[in-house]
Protein backbone atom coordinates (compact mmCIF):
# COMPACT_ATOMS: atom_id res chain seq x y z
CA UNK A 1 0.00 0.00 0.00
CA UNK A 2 1.27 3.66 -0.66
CA UNK A 3 1.63 5.62 1.79
CA UNK A 4 -0.02 9.19 1.78
CA UNK A 5 1.50 12.82 2.47
CA UNK A 6 -1.28 15.95 3.26
CA UNK A 7 -0.98 19.48 2.62
CA UNK A 8 -3.25 21.71 3.48
CA UNK A 9 -3.65 25.23 1.81
CA UNK A 10 -5.31 28.09 3.27
CA UNK A 11 -6.47 30.96 2.23
CA UNK A 12 -8.35 33.61 4.21
CA UNK A 13 -11.07 35.69 2.76
CA UNK A 14 -11.07 37.04 -0.50
CA UNK A 15 -12.95 40.22 -1.04
CA UNK A 16 -15.00 39.90 -4.96
CA UNK A 17 -16.03 43.07 -6.50
CA UNK A 18 -19.66 41.50 -7.22
CA UNK A 19 -21.99 43.32 -3.71
CA UNK A 20 -23.80 39.97 -4.08
CA UNK A 21 -20.16 37.72 -3.02
CA UNK A 22 -18.42 39.68 -0.12
CA UNK A 23 -15.83 37.25 0.66
CA UNK A 24 -15.12 33.71 0.04
CA UNK A 25 -12.55 31.68 1.65
CA UNK A 26 -11.03 28.35 -0.06
CA UNK A 27 -8.23 25.61 0.95
CA UNK A 28 -6.97 23.39 -1.06
CA UNK A 29 -5.51 19.49 0.47
CA UNK A 30 -3.35 16.95 -2.15
CA UNK A 31 -2.56 13.51 -1.62
CA UNK A 32 -0.41 11.46 -3.62
CA UNK A 33 2.15 8.61 -3.09
CA UNK A 34 5.12 9.35 -1.07
CA UNK A 35 7.57 6.87 -3.43
CA UNK A 36 6.50 5.50 -6.68
CA UNK A 37 8.06 2.75 -9.21
CA UNK A 38 6.56 4.06 -12.61
CA UNK A 39 5.11 7.36 -13.07
CA UNK A 40 2.35 5.37 -14.20
CA UNK A 41 1.86 5.54 -10.58
CA UNK A 42 1.56 8.99 -9.67
CA UNK A 43 -1.75 9.55 -9.21
CA UNK A 44 -3.05 12.47 -7.11
CA UNK A 45 -6.00 13.75 -5.41
CA UNK A 46 -7.13 17.34 -5.21
CA UNK A 47 -9.40 18.38 -2.33
CA UNK A 48 -10.82 22.27 -2.67
CA UNK A 49 -13.20 23.12 0.59
CA UNK A 50 -15.85 26.24 0.59
CA UNK A 51 -15.10 27.91 4.06
CA UNK A 52 -16.42 30.53 3.38
CA UNK A 53 -20.34 31.81 4.54
CA UNK A 54 -21.20 31.57 0.49
CA UNK A 55 -21.16 28.96 -2.47
CA UNK A 56 -18.61 30.27 -5.09
CA UNK A 57 -18.29 29.35 -9.03
CA UNK A 58 -15.02 28.46 -10.19
CA UNK A 59 -13.67 27.97 -13.78
CA UNK A 60 -11.78 25.09 -13.60
CA UNK A 61 -9.90 24.78 -16.78
CA UNK A 62 -6.10 24.75 -16.02
CA UNK A 63 -6.27 24.63 -12.41
CA UNK A 64 -6.12 21.46 -9.69
CA UNK A 65 -9.93 21.49 -10.41
CA UNK A 66 -9.43 20.19 -14.11
CA UNK A 67 -9.26 16.72 -14.33
CA UNK A 68 -11.88 16.20 -17.25
CA UNK A 69 -9.39 17.92 -19.54
CA UNK A 70 -5.57 17.23 -20.16
CA UNK A 71 -5.03 21.16 -19.23
CA UNK A 72 -1.90 22.10 -16.36
CA UNK A 73 -3.37 21.62 -12.76
CA UNK A 74 0.13 21.40 -11.35
CA UNK A 75 4.15 21.97 -11.62
CA UNK A 76 5.94 19.07 -11.20
CA UNK A 77 9.88 20.45 -11.05
CA UNK A 78 13.04 18.53 -9.63
CA UNK A 79 15.83 19.61 -8.04
CA UNK A 80 14.72 23.19 -8.78
CA UNK A 81 14.11 22.72 -12.02
CA UNK A 82 10.72 22.56 -13.92
CA UNK A 83 8.85 19.30 -15.64
CA UNK A 84 7.71 20.96 -19.17
CA UNK A 85 4.21 20.51 -19.68
CA UNK A 86 3.10 18.22 -22.35
CA UNK A 87 -0.46 18.62 -21.97
CA UNK A 88 -2.97 21.08 -23.55
CA UNK A 89 -3.77 25.22 -23.49
CA UNK A 90 -6.89 26.24 -24.82
CA UNK A 91 -8.69 29.70 -25.90
CA UNK A 92 -12.40 30.08 -24.59
CA UNK A 93 -15.37 31.89 -25.62
CA UNK A 94 -17.07 32.92 -22.40
CA UNK A 95 -20.21 33.62 -23.90
CA UNK A 96 -20.57 30.48 -24.84
CA UNK A 97 -18.79 28.24 -22.02
CA UNK A 98 -21.11 25.65 -20.58
CA UNK A 99 -21.63 24.50 -16.84
CA UNK A 100 -19.63 21.64 -17.26
CA UNK A 101 -16.71 24.31 -17.34
CA UNK A 102 -17.32 25.45 -14.18
CA UNK A 103 -17.21 23.72 -10.65
CA UNK A 104 -19.64 25.01 -8.07
CA UNK A 105 -18.41 24.82 -4.26
CA UNK A 106 -21.28 25.09 -1.45
CA UNK A 107 -20.68 27.31 1.44
CA UNK A 108 -18.85 24.72 3.92
CA UNK A 109 -18.42 21.85 1.22
CA UNK A 110 -15.71 20.62 -0.69
CA UNK A 111 -15.23 18.84 -4.26
CA UNK A 112 -12.86 16.45 -5.19
CA UNK A 113 -10.89 15.60 -8.41
CA UNK A 114 -8.27 13.00 -9.03
CA UNK A 115 -5.65 13.42 -11.72
CA UNK A 116 -3.30 11.17 -13.69
CA UNK A 117 -0.21 13.33 -14.87
CA UNK A 118 2.18 10.65 -16.48
CA UNK A 119 1.56 11.52 -20.13
CA UNK A 120 1.02 15.65 -19.23
CA UNK A 121 4.92 16.24 -17.99
CA UNK A 122 8.22 15.02 -19.36
CA UNK A 123 9.92 13.24 -16.48
CA UNK A 124 12.03 11.83 -18.93
CA UNK A 125 14.50 14.76 -19.38
CA UNK A 126 14.76 14.90 -15.53
CA UNK A 127 15.24 11.80 -15.02
CA UNK A 128 14.40 9.58 -11.60
CA UNK A 129 14.40 11.50 -7.87
CA UNK A 130 12.76 13.64 -5.74
CA UNK A 131 9.94 15.22 -7.69
CA UNK A 132 8.36 18.74 -5.64
CA UNK A 133 4.58 18.64 -6.82
CA UNK A 134 2.41 22.20 -6.25
CA UNK A 135 -1.55 22.24 -7.64
CA UNK A 136 -2.67 25.39 -9.80
CA UNK A 137 -4.67 26.83 -7.92
CA UNK A 138 -5.48 30.35 -9.30
CA UNK A 139 -8.93 30.40 -9.56
CA UNK A 140 -10.69 32.42 -11.50
CA UNK A 141 -14.42 33.44 -9.85
CA UNK A 142 -17.78 33.99 -11.80
CA UNK A 143 -20.30 36.37 -10.34
CA UNK A 144 -24.12 36.18 -9.98
CA UNK A 145 -24.24 38.24 -13.41
CA UNK A 146 -22.69 34.76 -15.56
CA UNK A 147 -19.37 36.42 -16.46
CA UNK A 148 -15.74 36.54 -14.30
CA UNK A 149 -15.61 38.74 -11.77
CA UNK A 150 -12.41 40.56 -12.95
CA UNK A 151 -11.48 41.68 -9.48
CA UNK A 152 -11.68 38.04 -8.11
CA UNK A 153 -8.69 35.73 -8.37
CA UNK A 154 -7.98 33.61 -5.31
CA UNK A 155 -4.03 32.54 -5.66
CA UNK A 156 -2.66 30.36 -2.93
CA UNK A 157 0.05 29.51 -2.00
CA UNK A 158 1.03 26.17 -2.34
CA UNK A 159 3.61 24.04 0.15
CA UNK A 160 5.20 21.45 -2.58
CA UNK A 161 4.47 17.70 -2.05
CA UNK A 162 7.47 15.47 -2.54
CA UNK A 163 7.31 11.98 -4.55
CA UNK A 164 10.06 9.88 -5.16
CA UNK A 165 10.29 8.59 -8.34
CA UNK A 166 12.51 5.18 -8.19
CA UNK A 167 12.07 4.23 -11.47
CA UNK A 168 10.20 4.14 -14.94
CA UNK A 169 10.18 7.47 -16.32
CA UNK A 170 10.10 7.43 -19.93
CA UNK A 171 7.99 9.92 -21.51
CA UNK A 172 4.70 9.04 -22.55
CA UNK A 173 2.76 10.59 -25.56
CA UNK A 174 -0.96 12.44 -25.10
CA UNK A 175 -3.31 9.67 -26.25
CA UNK A 176 -5.83 10.91 -28.95
CA UNK A 177 -9.66 9.75 -27.96
CA UNK A 178 -10.00 8.99 -31.46
CA UNK A 179 -8.05 8.58 -35.05
CA UNK A 180 -6.20 12.23 -36.27
CA UNK A 181 -8.10 12.96 -39.14
CA UNK A 182 -6.70 15.58 -41.64
CA UNK A 183 -9.06 18.47 -42.60
CA UNK A 184 -11.10 18.13 -45.72
CA UNK A 185 -13.45 20.91 -45.31
CA UNK A 186 -12.45 23.34 -47.74
CA UNK A 187 -13.89 26.38 -46.20
CA UNK A 188 -12.81 25.68 -43.03
CA UNK A 189 -9.45 25.48 -44.26
CA UNK A 190 -9.30 28.71 -45.60
CA UNK A 191 -10.91 30.49 -42.66
CA UNK A 192 -7.85 29.44 -40.75
CA UNK A 193 -5.71 30.19 -43.06
CA UNK A 194 -6.79 33.70 -42.73
CA UNK A 195 -7.34 33.48 -39.57
CA UNK A 196 -3.45 32.66 -39.12
CA UNK A 197 -2.46 35.40 -41.44
CA UNK A 198 -4.64 38.16 -39.40
CA UNK A 199 -3.07 36.47 -36.00
CA UNK A 200 0.42 37.33 -37.14
CA UNK A 201 -0.38 40.64 -38.57
CA UNK A 202 -1.99 41.56 -35.34
CA UNK A 203 0.94 40.44 -33.62
CA UNK A 204 2.95 42.33 -35.56
CA UNK A 205 1.04 45.85 -35.30
CA UNK A 206 1.05 45.18 -31.17
CA UNK A 207 4.52 44.87 -31.41
CA UNK A 208 5.51 48.44 -33.31
CA UNK A 209 3.14 50.17 -31.77
CA UNK A 210 4.79 48.94 -28.15
CA UNK A 211 8.36 49.88 -29.62
CA UNK A 212 6.92 52.95 -31.07
CA UNK A 213 4.95 54.04 -27.86
CA UNK A 214 6.62 52.75 -24.90
CA UNK A 215 4.91 51.70 -21.89
CA UNK A 216 1.83 53.84 -22.11
CA UNK A 217 -1.29 53.66 -20.48
CA UNK A 218 -2.66 51.31 -22.84
CA UNK A 219 0.59 49.03 -22.42
CA UNK A 220 0.39 48.82 -18.26
CA UNK A 221 -3.14 48.69 -18.52
CA UNK A 222 -2.66 45.21 -19.81
CA UNK A 223 1.19 44.46 -18.76
CA UNK A 224 1.43 47.07 -15.60
CA UNK A 225 5.43 47.09 -14.92
CA UNK A 226 6.30 44.25 -17.06
CA UNK A 227 9.39 44.96 -19.73
CA UNK A 228 8.09 45.99 -22.88
CA UNK A 229 11.23 43.93 -24.06
CA UNK A 230 9.16 40.95 -22.76
CA UNK A 231 5.87 41.76 -24.61
CA UNK A 232 7.69 42.46 -28.02
CA UNK A 233 9.63 39.39 -27.78
CA UNK A 234 6.46 37.19 -27.50
CA UNK A 235 4.62 39.14 -30.33
CA UNK A 236 7.54 38.95 -32.30
CA UNK A 237 7.15 35.05 -31.87
CA UNK A 238 3.66 35.11 -33.41
CA UNK A 239 4.59 37.78 -35.83
CA UNK A 240 7.64 35.72 -37.48
CA UNK A 241 6.50 32.24 -37.15
CA UNK A 242 7.02 30.23 -39.34
CA UNK A 243 7.19 26.62 -38.33
CA UNK A 244 7.16 23.87 -40.89
CA UNK A 245 6.02 20.99 -38.69
CA UNK A 246 3.44 23.13 -36.85
CA UNK A 247 0.05 22.37 -37.39
CA UNK A 248 -3.52 23.67 -37.48
CA UNK A 249 -6.06 21.59 -37.86
CA UNK A 250 -9.99 21.67 -37.88
CA UNK A 251 -10.49 18.23 -36.29
CA UNK A 252 -10.73 17.30 -32.41
CA UNK A 253 -8.50 14.37 -31.90
CA UNK A 254 -8.58 14.58 -27.75
CA UNK A 255 -12.10 15.68 -27.65
CA UNK A 256 -11.66 18.97 -25.79
CA UNK A 257 -14.29 20.88 -27.84
CA UNK A 258 -17.34 21.67 -26.31
CA UNK A 259 -18.67 23.98 -23.12
CA UNK A 260 -17.10 27.24 -24.65
CA UNK A 261 -13.43 25.67 -25.75
CA UNK A 262 -12.40 27.42 -28.94
CA UNK A 263 -9.25 26.33 -29.37
CA UNK A 264 -6.41 23.87 -28.46
CA UNK A 265 -2.71 23.58 -28.31
CA UNK A 266 -0.83 20.31 -27.52
CA UNK A 267 2.15 21.85 -25.96
CA UNK A 268 4.32 18.81 -26.67
CA UNK A 269 3.72 18.89 -30.40
CA UNK A 270 2.57 22.43 -30.20
CA UNK A 271 -0.12 21.90 -33.64
CA UNK A 272 -3.29 23.66 -32.46
CA UNK A 273 -6.80 22.08 -32.74
CA UNK A 274 -9.73 24.63 -33.79
CA UNK A 275 -13.27 24.07 -32.56
CA UNK A 276 -16.36 24.86 -34.28
CA UNK A 277 -17.27 28.06 -32.59
CA UNK A 278 -13.78 29.51 -33.95
CA UNK A 279 -15.61 29.50 -37.25
CA UNK A 280 -18.27 32.11 -35.60
CA UNK A 281 -15.35 34.33 -35.17
CA UNK A 282 -15.02 37.52 -37.49
CA UNK A 283 -12.58 39.43 -39.25
CA UNK A 284 -10.07 41.78 -37.75
CA UNK A 285 -11.97 44.46 -39.26
CA UNK A 286 -14.98 44.10 -37.83
CA UNK A 287 -13.72 45.80 -34.88
CA UNK A 288 -13.97 49.01 -36.63
CA UNK A 289 -17.75 48.32 -37.23
CA UNK A 290 -20.00 46.16 -35.28
CA UNK A 291 -18.12 44.03 -32.71
CA UNK A 292 -16.08 45.16 -29.68
CA UNK A 293 -12.41 44.13 -28.04
CA UNK A 294 -14.43 42.97 -25.35
CA UNK A 295 -16.59 40.51 -27.20
CA UNK A 296 -13.04 38.47 -27.65
CA UNK A 297 -14.46 37.39 -31.00
CA UNK A 298 -12.15 38.24 -33.06
CA UNK A 299 -10.70 35.10 -35.50
CA UNK A 300 -7.31 36.39 -35.51
CA UNK A 301 -7.04 36.80 -31.83
CA UNK A 302 -7.85 33.56 -31.24
CA UNK A 303 -5.20 32.16 -33.27
CA UNK A 304 -2.63 34.92 -31.44
CA UNK A 305 -3.48 33.53 -28.45
CA UNK A 306 -2.88 29.59 -29.74
CA UNK A 307 0.54 30.85 -31.15
CA UNK A 308 2.17 32.29 -28.23
CA UNK A 309 1.24 29.45 -26.37
CA UNK A 310 3.53 27.42 -28.84
CA UNK A 311 6.07 29.74 -29.52
CA UNK A 312 6.46 31.26 -25.84
CA UNK A 313 5.01 28.53 -23.63
CA UNK A 314 2.26 31.24 -22.37
CA UNK A 315 -0.39 30.22 -19.64
CA UNK A 316 -4.40 30.02 -19.36
CA UNK A 317 -3.93 31.93 -15.87
CA UNK A 318 -7.30 33.61 -16.98
CA UNK A 319 -9.64 34.87 -19.11
CA UNK A 320 -11.67 38.45 -20.57
CA UNK A 321 -10.44 41.59 -21.21
CA UNK A 322 -11.76 43.14 -17.98
CA UNK A 323 -9.83 40.16 -15.86
CA UNK A 324 -6.66 40.54 -18.13
CA UNK A 325 -6.50 44.24 -17.47
CA UNK A 326 -6.41 43.66 -13.52
CA UNK A 327 -3.94 40.67 -13.71
CA UNK A 328 -1.73 43.85 -15.23
CA UNK A 329 -2.35 45.81 -12.55
CA UNK A 330 -2.16 43.69 -9.71
CA UNK A 331 0.30 40.65 -10.91
CA UNK A 332 2.12 41.99 -13.80
CA UNK A 333 4.54 38.80 -13.93
CA UNK A 334 1.49 36.92 -14.34
CA UNK A 335 0.43 39.28 -17.07
CA UNK A 336 3.41 38.41 -18.63
CA UNK A 337 2.43 35.00 -19.24
CA UNK A 338 -1.32 34.99 -19.57
CA UNK A 339 -1.88 34.36 -23.58
CA UNK A 340 -5.42 36.39 -22.84
CA UNK A 341 -3.36 39.37 -22.36
CA UNK A 342 -1.82 39.55 -25.57
CA UNK A 343 -4.83 38.86 -27.45
CA UNK A 344 -6.98 41.23 -25.07
CA UNK A 345 -4.04 43.86 -25.90
CA UNK A 346 -3.34 42.91 -29.69
CA UNK A 347 -7.24 43.59 -30.63
CA UNK A 348 -7.57 47.09 -28.39
CA UNK A 349 -4.00 48.18 -29.93
CA UNK A 350 -5.69 47.69 -33.75
CA UNK A 351 -9.08 49.23 -32.45
CA UNK A 352 -7.14 52.49 -31.52
CA UNK A 353 -5.18 52.59 -34.07
CA UNK A 354 -7.04 51.55 -36.73
CA UNK A 355 -10.30 52.33 -37.01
Amino acid sequence: MLCLSLVTLSLGALALASPAKRAQALSVSLTGPTSVESIDELKLTATVKNTGAEEVKILKYGTVLDADTPTRSFVISKDGVAANFTGIKISLDLQKVGDEAFVTIPAGQSYTVEHEVASLYDFESLGTGSYSIEPVTTFQIWGNEGEPVSRAKAQIGAQPVSVLVKGDVSKRELKAKRATVSCSNSSQRSFISSSYTEGKSLASIASSYVSSNGANSLYTSYFGSTPTSTVINVLNRVANENSGSRTLNCNDPYSVCGNGVIAYTVTSTTNIYFCSIFYDEVTTSRLCSDTSVASRNIRGGTVLHEITHATSGTDDIGYGCSYDQNLGRTSPSQAAINADNYNCFATQVYASTRC
